[in-house]
């Protein structure tokens, strides 16, 4: 399974580099709803390898409403760059029951690391300010499909 997992893996770096070298959004990801108190957040979700390697790359705009969410297979600890990144972005690292973990603020075109404080499977970027704006923090709660309680 680890062989097919690296191949998989490998193959997709290369052969998901297209974007890259296209300089083109991604802007035909799927699509849920998750809500942040009162507030929804009308998400994009990047799931396979190459949607998250990608992101908001080139993305020249964003709606205040809108992110996306980063789903991995399982909770480790998440680190994530700015380098083709034109917005400014605040990542929250949420747990598997939709708590934040840690908030991060992240400057557009770096490659300054980005890390969760603890293993996450999901993380969710929005434009810079947005989390500070609605009043969340580490502790706060996302609702939605992929939070929801057994």
């Amino acid at each position: 399974m680890k062989k097919i997992l690296r191949a998989f893996l490998f193959f997709s770096v290369i052969f998901g580099g297209t974007c890259y070298a296209q300089g083109k959004p991604q802007l035909d990801l799927p699509r849920i709803k998750l809500s942040a108190g009162m507030h929804l957040i009308d998400t994009q979700v990047a799931g396979t390898p190459e949607q998250r390697a990608t992101g908001l790359m080139f993305r020249q705009e964003m709606p205040q409403g809108e992110g996306m969410l980063f789903v991995f297979e399982e909770a480790t600890p998440q680190c994530f760059w700015m380098k083709n990144t034109l917005l400014p972005l605040t990542a929250a690292f949420v747990a598997d029951d939709g708590t934040i973990i840690n908030l991060a603020n992240m400057k557009p075109k770096t490659l300054d690391s980005h890390c969760s404080a603890k293993p996450v499977r999901y993380v969710l970027e929005m434009n810079l300010g947005w989390f500070e704006k609605k009043g969340l923090k580490a502790g706060s709660k996302l609702g939605g499909p992929p939070f929801s309680s057994p």
